[in-house]
């Protein structure tokens, strides 16, 4: 009856422990989803006192000065909603518009052909990816700051100039890397008649067109990568198989050997050599 006892008041503890881990982890999520809708709210009140405050100060326009002030090339409620708009879709723009998808999905797929799940971490992945990134758009950023920002914020253009600049390396950018066969998919599913004159093809065929090819060269870089790190699973299995070791995970240790092979190949110059040089082809 003792150990009877004691067995139910270990179960009961281990019940107790559960629920109290379960409790916490529910009350973690609350608090964070929590937060995401407080930012949510904070960033809709600015937006609207900003508007309120220039639409009070304008209480005695008419309704199309008052529409002018705040679409004026002075306006600084159109700025600050421009900029919170901008700040929220950059994440989006960074995927679509340049070559970090490119870049992650490789940095990403030489880390699972050697093995390592978890090593280097994802923040370190992430981070590379984005100064790789960084250095491959460099030329269309400083094209995009000479002829666009600069003369926007001096006032020589407006809003839909600077955009439309803005955007033209980019286009360059995403066009020279996507490929033809892609272009002409989307076009003809968006019901668009098919033209030599690259400059009639509107943006957002541009752009899924890109982001398409982004990974078809993303799989093509990945499967090469992938060749000589089977090749040493291959022999590694076949050696622990005919030593009768089929107990021994050859994973485990066909591990150290693609370690040392990319060590001594100087993987990383070779991986990032590689995805630089397949954005200048």
């Amino acid at each position: 009856m003792t150990v009877f006892a004691n067995e139910n008041g270990k179960l009961a503890d281990e019940q107790f422990e559960e629920l109290k881990h379960a409790g916490k982890k529910k009350a973690k999520s609350k608090k964070t989803s929590a937060l995401r809708v407080l930012l949510f709210f904070i960033t809709v009140l600015i937006i609207i006192s900003v508007i309120i405050a220039l639409s009070s100060h304008a209480s005695a326009l008419t309704l199309e000065e008052t529409l002018d002030s705040l679409l004026g090339e002075e306006s600084q409620a159109l700025k600050i909603i421009i900029l919170l708009t901008l700040i929220t879709l950059l994440p989006t723009l960074l995927i679509m518009l340049t070559g970090f998808t490119r870049i992650v999905i490789v940095l990403s797929m030489i880390r699972n052909a050697i093995g390592l799940q978890n090593m280097p971490p994802n923040s370190v992945i992430i981070g590379l990816s984005l100064f790789i990134t960084f250095f491959v758009m460099s030329p269309a950023l400083s094209q995009i700051n000479e002829e666009a920002y600069k003369p926007y914020s001096e006032g020589e253009i407006k809003f839909e100039e600077f955009a439309d600049k803005a955007m033209e390396p980019l286009r360059d950018f995403m066009l020279k890397q996507t490929y033809k066969t892609d272009l002409n998919i989307f076009t003809d599913l968006a019901g668009i008649e098919e033209t030599d004159n690259l400059d009639d093809i509107p943006n957002r065929i541009v752009i899924v067109s890109f982001m398409t090819s982004e990974l078809k060269h993303a799989f093509a870089i990945g499967f090469f990568l992938y060749i000589p790190f089977i090749v040493i699973d291959m022999i590694v299995a076949s050696t622990l198989m005919s030593m009768g070791m089929l107990m021994l995970p050859p994973a485990m240790i066909s591990m150290p050997f693609k370690i040392l092979l990319f060590i001594l190949v100087d993987g990383w110059q070779l991986t990032i050599g590689t995805l630089i040089t397949s954005f200048a082809a």
